[in-house]
Protein backbone atom coordinates (compact mmCIF):
# COMPACT_ATOMS: atom_id res chain seq x y z
CA UNK A 1 0.00 0.00 0.00
CA UNK A 2 1.38 3.40 -0.99
CA UNK A 3 2.50 5.76 1.74
CA UNK A 4 0.09 8.57 2.51
CA UNK A 5 0.91 12.05 3.76
CA UNK A 6 -0.30 15.16 5.54
CA UNK A 7 0.71 18.76 4.93
CA UNK A 8 0.75 21.44 7.62
CA UNK A 9 1.53 25.09 6.89
CA UNK A 10 1.86 27.96 9.34
CA UNK A 11 2.03 31.65 8.44
CA UNK A 12 4.10 33.48 11.06
CA UNK A 13 5.04 37.05 11.78
CA UNK A 14 8.42 36.91 10.04
CA UNK A 15 8.31 33.57 8.21
CA UNK A 16 6.06 30.81 6.93
CA UNK A 17 6.81 27.12 7.37
CA UNK A 18 5.37 23.95 5.96
CA UNK A 19 5.95 20.26 6.66
CA UNK A 20 5.20 17.05 4.83
CA UNK A 21 4.37 14.36 7.39
CA UNK A 22 3.98 10.60 7.15
CA UNK A 23 0.36 9.79 7.91
CA UNK A 24 1.34 6.46 9.45
CA UNK A 25 4.20 7.43 11.77
CA UNK A 26 3.93 11.19 12.20
CA UNK A 27 7.53 11.57 10.98
CA UNK A 28 8.38 14.85 9.28
CA UNK A 29 9.72 13.90 5.86
CA UNK A 30 10.38 17.36 4.46
CA UNK A 31 10.05 20.98 5.50
CA UNK A 32 10.19 24.35 3.81
CA UNK A 33 10.57 27.85 5.27
CA UNK A 34 10.08 31.22 3.59
CA UNK A 35 10.98 34.48 5.31
CA UNK A 36 9.13 37.77 4.97
CA UNK A 37 8.94 41.17 6.62
CA UNK A 38 6.34 43.36 8.27
CA UNK A 39 4.85 46.50 6.82
CA UNK A 40 4.58 49.35 9.35
CA UNK A 41 3.19 52.31 7.37
CA UNK A 42 2.33 54.38 10.47
CA UNK A 43 3.06 54.21 14.21
CA UNK A 44 0.93 51.45 15.69
CA UNK A 45 0.10 49.96 12.28
CA UNK A 46 1.46 46.50 11.45
CA UNK A 47 0.37 44.70 8.28
CA UNK A 48 1.00 41.83 5.86
CA UNK A 49 0.13 41.59 2.19
CA UNK A 50 -2.32 38.65 2.24
CA UNK A 51 -1.71 37.67 -1.37
CA UNK A 52 2.07 37.90 -1.45
CA UNK A 53 2.71 36.60 2.08
CA UNK A 54 -0.23 34.51 3.30
CA UNK A 55 -1.48 32.89 0.11
CA UNK A 56 1.68 33.40 -1.93
CA UNK A 57 3.93 31.66 0.57
CA UNK A 58 1.40 28.87 1.13
CA UNK A 59 1.49 28.22 -2.62
CA UNK A 60 5.28 28.37 -2.67
CA UNK A 61 5.60 25.95 0.25
CA UNK A 62 3.15 23.38 -1.10
CA UNK A 63 4.86 23.33 -4.48
CA UNK A 64 8.28 23.03 -2.85
CA UNK A 65 7.23 20.14 -0.59
CA UNK A 66 5.73 18.21 -3.48
CA UNK A 67 8.53 18.88 -5.99
CA UNK A 68 11.40 18.22 -3.56
CA UNK A 69 10.03 14.83 -2.53
CA UNK A 70 8.51 13.74 -5.83
CA UNK A 71 5.40 12.41 -4.11
CA UNK A 72 2.08 11.98 -5.88
CA UNK A 73 -0.20 14.80 -4.63
CA UNK A 74 -3.09 12.32 -4.67
CA UNK A 75 -1.44 10.57 -1.71
CA UNK A 76 -1.74 13.70 0.44
CA UNK A 77 -4.76 12.91 2.60
CA UNK A 78 -5.29 16.18 4.43
CA UNK A 79 -4.21 19.81 4.76
CA UNK A 80 -3.95 21.85 7.98
CA UNK A 81 -3.27 25.59 8.10
CA UNK A 82 -2.55 27.98 10.94
CA UNK A 83 -1.58 31.62 11.01
CA UNK A 84 -0.79 34.61 13.16
CA UNK A 85 -3.87 35.87 14.89
CA UNK A 86 -6.15 37.17 15.25
CA UNK A 87 -5.77 39.26 12.08
CA UNK A 88 -8.30 41.09 9.92
CA UNK A 89 -8.55 41.04 6.15
CA UNK A 90 -11.74 42.10 4.34
CA UNK A 91 -12.46 40.13 1.16
CA UNK A 92 -15.02 40.52 -1.60
CA UNK A 93 -17.50 37.94 -2.86
CA UNK A 94 -14.81 36.23 -4.96
CA UNK A 95 -12.45 35.96 -1.99
CA UNK A 96 -10.14 38.74 -3.19
CA UNK A 97 -8.44 40.70 -0.40
CA UNK A 98 -9.49 44.35 -0.39
CA UNK A 99 -6.54 45.67 1.63
CA UNK A 100 -3.49 44.49 3.55
CA UNK A 101 -4.15 42.23 6.51
CA UNK A 102 -4.14 44.06 9.85
CA UNK A 103 -2.10 41.99 12.29
CA UNK A 104 -2.75 40.86 15.84
CA UNK A 105 -1.94 42.65 19.12
CA UNK A 106 1.19 44.38 17.81
CA UNK A 107 -1.12 46.54 15.67
CA UNK A 108 -2.60 49.10 18.05
CA UNK A 109 -4.48 51.42 15.67
CA UNK A 110 -7.97 50.73 17.05
CA UNK A 111 -7.68 52.22 20.56
CA UNK A 112 -10.45 54.76 19.93
CA UNK A 113 -12.69 52.02 18.54
CA UNK A 114 -12.18 50.04 21.74
CA UNK A 115 -13.28 53.05 23.77
CA UNK A 116 -16.31 53.52 21.52
CA UNK A 117 -17.43 49.89 21.79
CA UNK A 118 -17.03 49.91 25.56
CA UNK A 119 -19.17 53.06 25.77
CA UNK A 120 -21.92 51.62 23.55
CA UNK A 121 -22.01 48.00 24.73
CA UNK A 122 -20.60 48.30 28.23
CA UNK A 123 -17.32 46.93 29.48
CA UNK A 124 -18.96 44.36 31.73
CA UNK A 125 -21.37 43.21 29.03
CA UNK A 126 -18.43 42.67 26.68
CA UNK A 127 -16.66 40.68 29.40
CA UNK A 128 -19.80 38.59 29.95
CA UNK A 129 -20.02 37.69 26.26
CA UNK A 130 -16.34 37.46 25.36
CA UNK A 131 -14.86 36.19 28.66
CA UNK A 132 -12.22 38.89 28.22
CA UNK A 133 -11.88 42.63 27.87
CA UNK A 134 -11.20 44.34 24.58
CA UNK A 135 -7.58 44.90 23.60
CA UNK A 136 -5.44 45.38 20.52
CA UNK A 137 -5.29 41.58 20.26
CA UNK A 138 -8.92 41.23 19.13
CA UNK A 139 -10.38 41.96 15.73
CA UNK A 140 -13.78 43.51 16.46
CA UNK A 141 -12.36 47.01 17.02
CA UNK A 142 -10.13 46.66 13.94
CA UNK A 143 -13.10 45.82 11.75
CA UNK A 144 -14.77 48.92 13.16
CA UNK A 145 -11.60 50.89 12.36
CA UNK A 146 -11.98 49.87 8.70
CA UNK A 147 -15.61 50.98 8.83
CA UNK A 148 -14.63 54.36 10.27
CA UNK A 149 -11.51 55.08 8.23
CA UNK A 150 -11.89 53.09 5.00
CA UNK A 151 -15.65 53.04 4.30
CA UNK A 152 -15.08 52.36 0.59
CA UNK A 153 -13.38 49.09 1.53
CA UNK A 154 -15.82 48.24 4.31
CA UNK A 155 -18.81 48.53 1.96
CA UNK A 156 -17.22 46.10 -0.53
CA UNK A 157 -16.40 43.49 2.13
CA UNK A 158 -18.31 40.21 1.88
CA UNK A 159 -16.30 38.56 4.64
CA UNK A 160 -13.93 39.59 7.40
CA UNK A 161 -11.34 36.83 7.74
CA UNK A 162 -8.11 36.10 9.59
CA UNK A 163 -4.80 34.87 8.16
CA UNK A 164 -5.42 31.11 8.07
CA UNK A 165 -9.12 31.48 7.20
CA UNK A 166 -8.07 33.59 4.21
CA UNK A 167 -5.87 30.76 2.97
CA UNK A 168 -8.68 28.26 3.53
CA UNK A 169 -11.02 30.44 1.47
CA UNK A 170 -8.46 30.56 -1.34
CA UNK A 171 -8.11 26.77 -1.07
CA UNK A 172 -11.75 25.76 -0.80
CA UNK A 173 -13.94 28.78 -1.51
CA UNK A 174 -15.36 28.45 2.02
CA UNK A 175 -15.39 31.27 4.60
CA UNK A 176 -14.82 29.54 7.95
CA UNK A 177 -13.14 30.17 11.29
CA UNK A 178 -12.45 27.74 14.11
CA UNK A 179 -14.11 28.22 17.51
CA UNK A 180 -10.78 28.94 19.20
CA UNK A 181 -9.79 31.70 16.80
CA UNK A 182 -13.34 33.07 16.66
CA UNK A 183 -12.99 34.09 20.31
CA UNK A 184 -10.52 36.66 18.98
CA UNK A 185 -13.37 38.35 17.11
CA UNK A 186 -14.50 39.93 20.40
CA UNK A 187 -16.97 41.41 21.07
CA UNK A 188 -18.77 39.64 18.21
CA UNK A 189 -18.84 36.11 19.67
CA UNK A 190 -20.66 34.67 22.67
CA UNK A 191 -17.89 32.39 23.89
CA UNK A 192 -20.11 30.08 25.94
CA UNK A 193 -22.83 29.67 23.30
CA UNK A 194 -20.33 29.71 20.41
CA UNK A 195 -22.56 31.95 18.31
CA UNK A 196 -22.16 35.35 16.67
CA UNK A 197 -23.96 38.12 18.57
CA UNK A 198 -26.39 40.44 16.78
CA UNK A 199 -26.39 42.82 19.77
CA UNK A 200 -22.74 43.73 19.24
CA UNK A 201 -22.58 43.18 15.49
CA UNK A 202 -24.80 46.22 14.95
CA UNK A 203 -21.86 48.43 15.92
CA UNK A 204 -19.22 46.61 13.89
CA UNK A 205 -20.32 44.51 10.92
CA UNK A 206 -23.40 42.55 9.74
CA UNK A 207 -23.59 38.96 10.96
CA UNK A 208 -23.50 37.68 7.37
CA UNK A 209 -19.97 39.07 6.93
CA UNK A 210 -18.65 36.78 9.67
CA UNK A 211 -17.31 33.32 8.70
CA UNK A 212 -18.96 30.02 9.55
CA UNK A 213 -17.88 28.49 12.87
CA UNK A 214 -16.24 25.06 13.11
CA UNK A 215 -13.93 23.05 15.37
CA UNK A 216 -10.24 23.18 14.47
CA UNK A 217 -10.05 19.54 13.32
CA UNK A 218 -13.25 19.65 11.27
CA UNK A 219 -12.92 19.20 7.52
CA UNK A 220 -14.51 22.39 6.16
CA UNK A 221 -13.88 22.03 2.45
CA UNK A 222 -11.96 20.45 -0.41
CA UNK A 223 -9.19 21.88 -2.57
CA UNK A 224 -10.75 23.44 -5.67
CA UNK A 225 -9.49 22.96 -9.22
CA UNK A 226 -8.20 26.54 -9.29
CA UNK A 227 -6.33 26.14 -5.99
CA UNK A 228 -4.94 22.78 -7.12
CA UNK A 229 -3.50 24.40 -10.23
CA UNK A 230 -1.70 27.03 -8.13
CA UNK A 231 -0.45 24.85 -5.27
CA UNK A 232 0.30 21.52 -6.90
CA UNK A 233 -2.16 19.82 -4.54
CA UNK A 234 -4.76 17.40 -5.86
CA UNK A 235 -8.25 18.77 -6.30
CA UNK A 236 -10.60 17.31 -3.70
CA UNK A 237 -7.98 17.06 -0.91
CA UNK A 238 -9.68 17.66 2.49
CA UNK A 239 -8.85 20.89 4.33
CA UNK A 240 -9.51 21.35 8.05
CA UNK A 241 -10.57 24.55 9.82
CA UNK A 242 -7.17 25.01 11.47
CA UNK A 243 -6.34 27.55 14.16
CA UNK A 244 -4.23 30.49 15.23
CA UNK A 245 -0.53 29.63 15.30
CA UNK A 246 -0.34 29.53 19.10
CA UNK A 247 -3.01 26.83 19.27
CA UNK A 248 -1.31 24.76 16.59
CA UNK A 249 1.99 25.20 18.43
CA UNK A 250 0.36 23.90 21.61
CA UNK A 251 -0.81 20.79 19.76
CA UNK A 252 2.70 20.25 18.36
CA UNK A 253 4.06 20.44 21.92
CA UNK A 254 1.70 17.74 23.13
CA UNK A 255 -0.82 19.84 25.05
CA UNK A 256 -3.66 17.40 25.54
CA UNK A 257 -4.49 16.93 29.23
CA UNK A 258 -6.32 19.33 31.52
CA UNK A 259 -3.69 21.30 33.44
CA UNK A 260 -1.17 21.27 30.59
CA UNK A 261 0.35 24.67 29.80
CA UNK A 262 2.13 25.62 26.61
CA UNK A 263 4.59 28.52 26.50
CA UNK A 264 5.46 29.52 22.95
CA UNK A 265 8.58 31.62 22.59
CA UNK A 266 8.43 33.10 19.11
CA UNK A 267 8.43 36.71 17.96
CA UNK A 268 5.90 37.17 20.73
CA UNK A 269 5.01 34.86 23.60
CA UNK A 270 1.80 32.91 23.97
CA UNK A 271 0.66 31.08 27.10
CA UNK A 272 -2.13 28.50 26.84
CA UNK A 273 -3.44 26.59 29.86
CA UNK A 274 -6.05 23.88 29.23
CA UNK A 275 -9.05 23.70 31.55
CA UNK A 276 -12.34 21.83 31.78
CA UNK A 277 -14.10 25.07 32.75
CA UNK A 278 -14.51 28.49 31.18
CA UNK A 279 -12.58 30.60 33.68
CA UNK A 280 -13.06 34.35 33.41
CA UNK A 281 -10.30 36.63 34.64
CA UNK A 282 -9.74 40.34 34.14
CA UNK A 283 -6.13 39.90 33.05
CA UNK A 284 -6.28 36.96 30.61
CA UNK A 285 -8.51 35.60 27.87
CA UNK A 286 -10.79 32.60 28.30
CA UNK A 287 -11.39 30.76 25.02
CA UNK A 288 -12.96 27.64 23.58
CA UNK A 289 -10.46 24.93 22.73
CA UNK A 290 -10.61 22.03 20.30
CA UNK A 291 -13.87 20.34 21.30
CA UNK A 292 -16.98 20.83 23.40
CA UNK A 293 -16.20 20.96 27.14
CA UNK A 294 -12.60 22.04 26.55
CA UNK A 295 -11.40 25.56 27.31
CA UNK A 296 -8.14 27.42 27.70
CA UNK A 297 -6.87 30.46 29.54
CA UNK A 298 -4.63 32.44 27.21
CA UNK A 299 -2.11 35.21 27.72
CA UNK A 300 1.28 36.28 26.54
CA UNK A 301 3.85 38.98 25.99
CA UNK A 302 3.90 41.16 22.87
CA UNK A 303 7.64 41.04 22.22
CA UNK A 304 10.00 38.15 22.99
CA UNK A 305 11.97 36.87 19.99
CA UNK A 306 11.43 40.29 18.44
CA UNK A 307 13.76 41.67 21.12
CA UNK A 308 16.65 39.48 20.01
CA UNK A 309 15.89 40.27 16.38
CA UNK A 310 16.05 43.99 17.25
CA UNK A 311 19.37 43.42 19.01
CA UNK A 312 20.71 41.46 16.04
CA UNK A 313 19.67 44.13 13.53
CA UNK A 314 20.93 47.16 15.48
CA UNK A 315 23.58 46.08 17.99
CA UNK A 316 25.10 42.86 16.64
CA UNK A 317 27.00 44.03 13.56
CA UNK A 318 30.00 41.93 14.59
CA UNK A 319 27.90 38.75 14.79
CA UNK A 320 26.10 39.50 11.51
CA UNK A 321 29.37 40.08 9.66
CA UNK A 322 30.82 36.86 11.06
CA UNK A 323 27.79 34.92 9.84
CA UNK A 324 28.07 36.46 6.37
CA UNK A 325 31.72 35.40 6.30
CA UNK A 326 30.73 31.80 6.91
CA UNK A 327 30.90 31.87 10.71
CA UNK A 328 28.27 30.77 13.22
CA UNK A 329 24.68 31.92 13.03
CA UNK A 330 24.33 35.43 14.49
CA UNK A 331 21.72 34.28 16.98
CA UNK A 332 23.98 31.46 18.20
CA UNK A 333 26.83 33.92 18.68
CA UNK A 334 24.51 36.28 20.56
CA UNK A 335 23.43 33.44 22.84
CA UNK A 336 27.03 32.99 23.89
CA UNK A 337 27.24 36.74 24.50
CA UNK A 338 24.85 36.43 27.47
CA UNK A 339 27.50 34.49 29.41
CA UNK A 340 29.73 37.59 29.32
CA UNK A 341 27.32 39.33 31.68
CA UNK A 342 26.45 38.25 35.21
CA UNK A 343 22.92 37.46 36.45
CA UNK A 344 21.19 40.79 36.91
CA UNK A 345 23.05 42.18 33.86
CA UNK A 346 25.41 44.16 36.09
CA UNK A 347 22.59 46.25 37.47
CA UNK A 348 20.74 46.88 34.19
CA UNK A 349 16.98 46.35 33.98
CA UNK A 350 14.97 46.26 30.76
CA UNK A 351 11.24 46.58 30.16
CA UNK A 352 10.40 44.41 27.13
CA UNK A 353 7.33 46.40 26.04
CA UNK A 354 8.76 47.46 22.67
CA UNK A 355 5.32 47.12 21.03
CA UNK A 356 3.10 47.52 24.09
CA UNK A 357 2.07 44.61 26.29
CA UNK A 358 -0.78 42.09 26.39
CA UNK A 359 -0.86 40.22 29.71
CA UNK A 360 -1.03 40.26 32.66
CA UNK A 361 -1.89 43.89 31.97
CA UNK A 362 -3.10 45.39 28.72
CA UNK A 363 -1.19 48.48 27.66
CA UNK A 364 -0.72 49.15 23.91
CA UNK A 365 1.06 52.44 24.73
CA UNK A 366 3.78 50.86 26.90
CA UNK A 367 7.34 51.11 25.61
CA UNK A 368 10.66 49.41 26.07
CA UNK A 369 13.10 50.76 28.63
CA UNK A 370 16.78 50.22 29.49
CA UNK A 371 17.11 51.40 33.09
CA UNK A 372 20.32 51.92 35.04
CA UNK A 373 22.79 52.45 32.21
CA UNK A 374 26.36 53.36 33.18
CA UNK A 375 29.54 53.76 31.17
CA UNK A 376 30.65 50.34 32.37
CA UNK A 377 27.78 48.57 30.64
CA UNK A 378 28.50 46.53 27.52
CA UNK A 379 26.55 44.99 24.67
CA UNK A 380 26.55 41.77 26.66
CA UNK A 381 24.82 43.53 29.57
CA UNK A 382 22.18 44.99 27.27
CA UNK A 383 21.58 41.63 25.63
CA UNK A 384 21.32 39.80 28.95
CA UNK A 385 18.99 42.48 30.32
CA UNK A 386 16.66 41.88 27.36
CA UNK A 387 16.70 38.11 27.99
CA UNK A 388 16.04 38.62 31.68
CA UNK A 389 13.19 41.03 30.97
CA UNK A 390 11.34 38.17 29.28
CA UNK A 391 11.92 36.03 32.37
CA UNK A 392 10.47 38.81 34.52
CA UNK A 393 7.47 39.07 32.19
CA UNK A 394 6.87 35.31 32.34
CA UNK A 395 7.12 35.41 36.13
CA UNK A 396 4.58 38.24 36.21
CA UNK A 397 2.16 36.17 34.11
CA UNK A 398 2.63 32.97 36.13
CA UNK A 399 2.12 34.82 39.42
CA UNK A 400 -1.06 36.41 38.08
CA UNK A 401 -2.42 33.02 36.94
CA UNK A 402 -1.71 31.49 40.34
CA UNK A 403 -3.56 34.40 41.89
CA UNK A 404 -6.65 33.13 40.05
CA UNK A 405 -6.05 29.60 41.33
CA UNK A 406 -4.61 28.41 38.01
CA UNK A 407 -1.46 26.38 38.57
CA UNK A 408 -0.15 24.34 35.62
CA UNK A 409 0.64 20.64 36.09
CA UNK A 410 3.36 20.76 33.45
CA UNK A 411 4.78 23.51 31.20
CA UNK A 412 5.67 22.64 27.61
CA UNK A 413 8.12 25.15 26.12
CA UNK A 414 8.23 25.54 22.33
CA UNK A 415 9.27 28.04 19.70
CA UNK A 416 12.48 29.28 18.16
CA UNK A 417 13.77 30.86 21.36
CA UNK A 418 13.94 27.46 23.09
CA UNK A 419 17.04 26.74 21.00
CA UNK A 420 18.77 29.26 23.25
CA UNK A 421 19.08 27.01 26.30
CA UNK A 422 20.83 29.73 28.31
CA UNK A 423 17.76 31.90 27.81
CA UNK A 424 15.44 29.09 28.86
CA UNK A 425 17.56 28.58 32.00
CA UNK A 426 17.31 32.31 32.80
CA UNK A 427 13.52 32.19 32.41
CA UNK A 428 13.20 29.00 34.47
CA UNK A 429 15.24 30.45 37.33
CA UNK A 430 13.61 33.89 37.34
CA UNK A 431 10.06 32.52 37.15
CA UNK A 432 10.70 29.48 39.35
CA UNK A 433 9.18 27.07 36.84
CA UNK A 434 10.24 23.79 35.20
CA UNK A 435 10.24 23.84 31.40
CA UNK A 436 9.78 20.68 29.31
CA UNK A 437 11.14 21.02 25.77
CA UNK A 438 9.98 18.68 22.97
CA UNK A 439 12.71 16.70 21.24
CA UNK A 440 11.83 18.09 17.80
CA UNK A 441 11.15 21.82 17.55
CA UNK A 442 8.99 21.72 14.45
CA UNK A 443 6.35 24.22 15.49
CA UNK A 444 2.84 25.18 14.48
CA UNK A 445 3.05 23.56 11.05
CA UNK A 446 3.44 20.16 12.74
CA UNK A 447 0.44 20.90 14.94
CA UNK A 448 -1.50 21.63 11.75
CA UNK A 449 -0.59 18.20 10.40
CA UNK A 450 -1.64 16.55 13.67
CA UNK A 451 -5.01 18.31 13.58
CA UNK A 452 -5.45 17.22 9.96
CA UNK A 453 -4.73 13.63 11.03
CA UNK A 454 -7.59 13.88 13.54
CA UNK A 455 -9.86 15.56 11.01
CA UNK A 456 -9.59 12.76 8.45
CA UNK A 457 -9.64 9.96 11.04
CA UNK A 458 -6.01 8.82 11.13
CA UNK A 459 -5.93 9.73 14.84
CA UNK A 460 -9.09 9.34 16.92
CA UNK A 461 -8.43 12.52 18.91
CA UNK A 462 -5.62 14.85 19.92
CA UNK A 463 -4.60 12.76 22.94
CA UNK A 464 -3.39 10.09 20.50
CA UNK A 465 -0.78 12.54 19.18
CA UNK A 466 1.31 11.65 22.26
CA UNK A 467 2.71 8.69 20.35
CA UNK A 468 4.16 11.10 17.78
CA UNK A 469 5.72 13.55 20.30
CA UNK A 470 8.85 12.96 22.41
CA UNK A 471 10.61 15.26 24.87
CA UNK A 472 14.24 16.29 24.89
CA UNK A 473 14.89 17.61 28.38
CA UNK A 474 13.64 19.40 31.44
CA UNK A 475 15.09 22.71 32.57
CA UNK A 476 14.74 23.35 36.30
CA UNK A 477 15.34 26.56 38.29
CA UNK A 478 18.82 27.23 39.67
CA UNK A 479 19.16 28.43 43.25
CA UNK A 480 22.33 30.54 43.15
CA UNK A 481 21.17 33.68 41.28
CA UNK A 482 17.59 33.63 42.58
CA UNK A 483 18.17 36.33 45.22
CA UNK A 484 19.62 38.67 42.62
CA UNK A 485 16.70 37.99 40.30
CA UNK A 486 14.18 38.55 43.10
CA UNK A 487 15.59 42.02 43.74
CA UNK A 488 15.73 42.88 40.06
CA UNK A 489 12.17 41.64 39.60
CA UNK A 490 10.95 44.06 42.26
CA UNK A 491 12.65 46.91 40.39
CA UNK A 492 11.19 45.62 37.11
CA UNK A 493 7.64 45.72 38.49
CA UNK A 494 8.03 49.16 40.08
CA UNK A 495 9.76 50.62 37.04
CA UNK A 496 6.73 50.19 34.81
CA UNK A 497 4.31 51.48 37.43
CA UNK A 498 6.43 54.57 38.08
CA UNK A 499 7.06 55.43 34.40
CA UNK A 500 3.76 54.35 32.85
CA UNK A 501 2.44 57.88 32.41
CA UNK A 502 5.69 59.02 30.79
CA UNK A 503 5.70 56.08 28.37
CA UNK A 504 2.15 56.99 27.37
CA UNK A 505 3.15 60.63 26.86
CA UNK A 506 5.95 59.53 24.53
CA UNK A 507 3.58 57.34 22.51
CA UNK A 508 1.05 60.13 22.15
CA UNK A 509 3.74 62.63 21.20
CA UNK A 510 5.00 60.31 18.48
CA UNK A 511 1.49 59.90 17.11
CA UNK A 512 0.98 63.66 17.04
CA UNK A 513 4.25 64.21 15.20
CA UNK A 514 3.37 61.56 12.61
CA UNK A 515 -0.05 63.11 12.06
CA UNK A 516 1.64 66.45 11.27
CA UNK A 517 3.65 64.73 8.55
Amino acid sequence: MAESYLIGVDIGTYSSKGVLVSASSGEVLQSCTVEHTLSMPKPGWVEHDPDDIWWGEFVQICNALILSTGIDPKHIRGIGVSGIGICVVPVDESGKALRNGILYGIDTRATREIEFLESKIGRERIFQLSASHLSSSVSGPKILWIKNHEPHIYEKARWFLSSHSYIIMRLTGKATIDNYSACGYAPLLDVEKRTWVKETAQWIAPLETLPQLAWSCDVVGLVTDQAASATGLAAGTPVISGAIDAAAEAISAGLSQFGDMMMMFGSSNSIILKSDKLIRTDDFWALNWMASGQYVVVGGMSTVGSLTRWFRDHLAEKEREAQQAGGPNAYAAMAALAADSAPGANGLVALPYFEGERTPFYDPLARGVLFGLKLKHTRADIYRALLESVGFGIRHNVEALRGFGLSPKRILAVGGATKNLEWMQIISTIAGIELIIPEKQIGSSYGDAIMAAVGIGILNDLTESAKWIHYQQKITPQTSPSNTYDKMYTIYRELYQNTRHLLHDLSRLESMEMEKK
